[in-house]
């Protein structure tokens, strides 16, 4: 596929793409504005299949693991966030998609497990058992302004938590991440039981956030509303079809080109079916 070779031949030597954190900005490919950033490509090519048994997503881990082991490496800075956790948390929640059971990025998940299960220790979540546990684990005040760590609810602390909870503490967090009225941080900004009306790039990118939550075990008893919506939009011929709109370059398309609408339609239905696959 024309855009995992493109990816691929932006890689560096140490292993990454340069600049580590963009993943608010949603870059399909290298802009001047906005050049393609190492979690961005890990995105693109999680997305297309790849996986740890592939050359470039290996020299990529080598050098989050490197970065991971070292004290002092930090790879974003930001006023507000403290840089070493920030690093760690992003670092950990990258190395676990590929590798589930990575010795450095365990260590991360075993803290905030223990962070999170603190904080919904009596079956829903509490703000200040939540902050006293951040420091204990992290050994840093919690920044009432650093909001990747007052809202848990985003991309890394989900995607690093998958498989690290009881099933009680598991099911009142996703309870409380699926009515976040937010949504799900760096990935969809509505509530989770709130689907969007119509399939578009919306909708792609709440599929998305369904797709990182129905990694967790009790995923099939508490997305159903999900489910029902994507039954709801399928076609009368048993396909899936989020329109033209959808090409934003990441999640779609999965193919090299939309010009034929039977190859949006392939790919959305091949998206839909996986996830399904799990709920």
């Amino acid at each position: 596929m024309k855009r995992a070779r493109d990816i691929l031949a932006l890689q560096r030597p140490d292993g990454s793409w340069g600049q580590f954190h963009t993943m608010a900005i949603p870059t399909a490919l290298p802009t001047a504005n906005h050049p393609l950033a190492t979690e961005q490509a890990l995105r693109h090519l999680h997305i297309l299949g790849f996986t740890a048994e592939d050359e470039a997503v290996q020299r990529a881990i080598a050098y989050m693991e490197y970065h991971l082991a070292q004290p002092e490496s930090v790879i974003f800075f930001e006023k507000k966030h403290d840089p070493k956790i920030f690093t760690d948390l992003m670092l950990s929640a990258w190395l676990r998609l590929f590798v589930p059971d990575h010795p450095g990025a365990m260590r991360v998940a075993k803290q905030w497990a223990a962070i999170i299960e603190a904080a919904f220790a009596d079956g829903s979540y509490n703000h200040e058992r939540y902050a006293k546990s951040f420091a204990q684990q992290l050994g840093k005040t919690l920044n009432p302004k650093a909001g990747v760590f007052v809202n848990f609810v985003t991309f890394y602390q989900i995607a690093l938590l998958q498989g690290m909870l009881t099933p009680e503490t598991e099911s009142a967090m996703l309870d409380y991440a699926i009515s976040y009225p937010n949504g799900l941080g760096y990935i969809c900004r509505t509530p989770l039981n709130q689907p969007p009306e119509e399939f578009s790039r919306k909708a792609s990118h709440y599929l998305a956030a369904i797709e990182l939550i129905a990694g967790y075990a009790l995923a099939p008893q508490k997305l159903g509303i999900a489910k029902d919506w994507l039954l709801q939009h399928q076609l009368p011929d048993g396909q899936w079809d989020f329109g033209p709109k959808a090409n934003d370059g990441v999640y779609f398309p999965l193919c090299d080109s939309w010009r034929k609408a039977e190859d949006r339609r392939r790919d959305c239905t091949v998206r839909v079916t996986k996830l399904l696959k799990n709920l």
